[in-house]
């Protein structure tokens, strides 16, 4: 683990392989960020290049009032969440109308598991998720932020996050529940 405000001072200092550190120590959760996010490989391989420029060339006003790891995420998301508004619309990343009775599509789930293991199937599942759910799900479960983490990183309110991690569990019980049975 770094030591974040020896390897901060060390990359304002110019340093590029302490950067090149701080980059190979949060390019995962970087990616898993945007990848939950973006649909397109591609776009999301973009997304992480501009999100380390945009670390970079902001590292100076880090403030040290929460974890190196939580405010390069929040980074990550709201690039993301700008990219999709710009590229793609507001449709993509708004709430559904209807959140409690959101379902997943119909496909069948033993041709799916056929092809693919059980934890390959279940990052499916949660990418058919409305954004919200799939974020929270994400950062708490992959990444193992707490709820405050999340809030800070998602501008979500904690009791929103855990509404949301709620749902999208029990989205996810009810989905593999209903595979077992078959």
């Amino acid at each position: 683990m770094l030591n974040e405000k020896e390897i901060i001072s060390q990359v304002l200092k110019g340093d590029v392989k302490a950067f090149g550190l701080l980059i190979k120590q949060y390019e995962k959760l970087v990616y898993l960020v945007i990848s939950r996010l973006m649909n397109n490989k591609e776009d999301a391989e973009d997304i992480c290049q501009e999100v380390f420029v945009k670390v970079y060339n902001n590292l100076g006003g880090f403030s040290f009032q929460s974890r190196l790891s939580t405010w390069i995420a929040r980074i990550a998301y709201n690039t993301s969440i700008n990219y999709l508004k710009k590229h793609k619309g507001t449709e993509t990343i708004s709430h559904h109308a209807d959140l409690e009775s959101f379902h997943f599509t119909d496909d069948n789930p033993e041709k799916q598991l056929t092809k693919k293991d059980h934890a390959e199937y279940i990052h499916q599942l949660i990418n058919q998720m409305p954004v919200h759910y799939k974020t929270v799900i994400t950062l708490y479960h992959l990444n193992e932020f707490s709820y405050q983490e999340i809030e800070d990183i998602t501008g979500i309110p904690e009791g929103t996050v855990k509404s949301y991690l709620f749902r999208a569990r029990k989205l996810l019980k009810e989905k593999l529940q209903t595979h077992l049975k078959d």
